[in-house]
């Protein structure tokens, strides 16, 4: 536990490859996996998962159009415990100033407030939650940029 890094319930995370940067993410202990918020979500026969990507607060974000390679097709329980089949895309996320390949689920959470949710696979071994806390990383970040 000693070289677990502490983290909010709320943070930021950057997916490099899909151009999103200081995309606000809830960390949800009670999820399993990640899921990011999009809409039309199609598997192509080239096993290629087309989306949109969904964020009214990063404008440059909102309705941008991607299409990456499918890792392979998730059943997820929802939030509200509905079993759900969801495209899922393995890439690096950039969190805490570490670069981290991680499993996200595509799915439409326009009924959730935060466009990124982190579940408990990718913070198992690496991170403990405080929940009273919110934002360490840009917080980390500033006290870094005063040195």
């Amino acid at each position: 536990m000693a070289n677990m890094r502490v983290i909010g319930r709320r943070e930021v995370v950057s997916i490099p490859i899909l151009e999103l940067y200081n995309l606000d993410a809830k960390i949800d202990t009670g999820a399993d996996s990640n899921a990011l918020h999009c809409d039309d979500i199609f598997v192509d026969n080239d096993k290629m998962v087309h989306f949109t990507l969904l964020d009214e607060v990063h404008l440059a974000y909102h309705g941008k159009k991607m299409v990456v390679p499918l890792y392979q097709m998730k059943r997820v329980k929802s939030s509200n415990g509905e079993m759900q089949h969801r495209p899922s895309i393995r890439i690096k996320v950039d969190f805490f100033g570490k670069s981290y390949t991680t499993i996200i689920s595509l799915t439409n959470r326009s009924d959730m407030k935060y466009p990124m949710l982190i579940g408990r696979k990718f913070l198992a071994k690496k991170f403990l939650v405080d929940v009273s806390q919110e934002y360490l990383t840009k917080q980390t970040k500033n006290h870094k940029e005063k040195k």
